[in-house]
């Protein structure tokens, strides 16, 4: 590992996390500033544990978020930047501070008195503050395991180094792909995602005239910023899972993406399909007009376009004209099959690299052969207004939520799986 990280994470400005978080704050500061909420970690893979000494030092790192703030330039960067940012939220932003008494770690011993074991995540209250804390704890819990747990891993030809994110950028637009780096929640650090935008921009700039490919920006807003392209992102599944929870889940992908059209009358019109099944997501077609595509995040993404392609004809509507945005454990190999197939259907694709691009490492006493594995986790809202909120992938994996709503959720949807 190298010796040039610091000995403790540090948040490094208010602006480091994905820009789908600030969306949604705005939204949720209009539409619901009084409901509390809970956030709850999932981590997927049950032979991970963690250190005892990890668990400690992510309650000292949390406790030192409250001493971050959104500086004036910063302020003035998002204002010029994101123009449908209006200016209470703006305000309210420049006063926002992390409550880590918000935050509850838990350590739960793999077995008794071992120093091995699994750590339990949970954020409680005001949903339009505690938004903002996802991102940043995930960010942070990745960066000290791979700090002081598993440490068979360097730079070296990895990712992080910068012929490999620049040879991954070259073959993106060579191809003619329009991709985003999404890599903030599951990455190996902040260095590692800093360099692979680095070298992102770099061959974007070197391929400019020979590509019809774009680098079109990244999902963290303090990299787009010190980077100099465009912050990335619109809505998150957590919207639909809050409004369903608030509102009732009867017709609740609609009222959502209403509350959502009034926040953002003609920005980010860009939605995610599958927060109750793809297949029971509906538009109409005057909002299947105004939006400007669909955003595929769970499931078989070669079946996606396809039937995307078909809801679209079914509505009159031609779908040359619309987007997929695809963003679900992509990388480039993937990228190129997918928009191959696009290309084929007539529809216009992007696609968002996660970890594939800040978190691509090779074990060391493997000599680099076998893949140093990223955290598979997650945290999720767990319940809103004291509602439980449910979310019904269209991978089975990805269902999250109390066993007795989500049974009740594919009773309404008629969800068989």
């Amino acid at each position: 590992m190298s010796d040039s990280l610091s000995p403790a994470f540090t948040l490094r400005s208010l602006l480091d996390t994905d820009l789908y978080k600030f969306t949604m704050q705005q939204a949720v500061l209009r539409h619901f500033p009084d409901v509390e909420c809970v956030y709850r970690f999932t981590h997927r893979d049950p032979d991970i544990y963690f250190p005892r000494r990890t668990a400690d030092e992510f309650r000292n790192a949390i406790a030192r978020f409250s001493d971050v703030s959104l500086s004036q330039e910063e302020l003035q960067w998002l204002k010029k930047t994101c123009a449908y940012f209006h200016d209470d939220y703006l305000d309210y932003l420049a006063k926002y501070r992390f409550k880590p008494e918000q935050v509850t770690i838990g350590f739960v011993p793999k077995d008794p008195g071992s120093d091995e074991g699994k750590v339990t995540i949970e954020a409680k209250g005001l949903w339009v503050e505690t938004i903002l804390w996802e991102v940043p704890l995930m960010a942070c819990l990745s960066e000290l395991y791979f700090r002081t747990c598993d440490t068979d891993w360097n730079y070296d030809g990895q990712a992080g180094n910068t012929e490999q994110a620049y040879e991954k950028g070259r073959s993106l637009l060579m191809a003619g792909c329009v991709f985003n780096e999404f890599g903030t929640r599951r990455r190996r650090s902040l260095q590692t995602q800093d360099i692979v935008v680095d070298y992102l921009v770099r061959a974007s700039r070197d391929f400019a005239e020979s590509s019809r490919g774009r680098l079109n920006g990244t999902s963290n807003v303090y990299l787009a910023r010190k980077h100099g392209i465009n912050p990335s992102g619109t809505i998150a599944h957590e919207w639909f899972m809050g409004v369903a929870a608030i509102k009732g889940y009867e017709h609740a992908s609609s009222y959502a993406l209403d509350l959502w059209e009034a926040v953002y009358p003609k920005d980010l019109l860009v939605t995610l399909t599958d927060t109750f099944s793809t297949e029971d997501f509906i538009l109409d077609k005057a909002r299947a007009q105004r939006w400007r595509g669909l955003r595929q995040d769970s499931g078989d993404p070669f079946v996606f376009a396809p039937r995307a392609k078909e809801i679209y004809e079914s509505l009159g509507i031609d779908h040359r004209e619309k987007t997929i945005i695809f963003s679900d454990a992509l990388n480039v190999e993937k990228a190129l099959r997918l928009k191959q197939q696009c290309d084929e259907l007539g529809f216009t694709c992007a696609f968002g690299v996660g970890t594939d691009f800040s978190n691509d490492f090779r074990t060391l006493s493997s000599g680099g052969k076998e893949k140093s594995k990223a955290l598979n986790m997650v945290i999720k809202l767990g319940a809103v207004g004291g509602k439980e909120c449910v979310k019904i992938s269209d991978e089975l994996t990805k269902n999250t939520g109390d066993k007795a709503t989500v049974a009740e959720v594919k009773r309404i949807y008629d969800i068989r799986t």
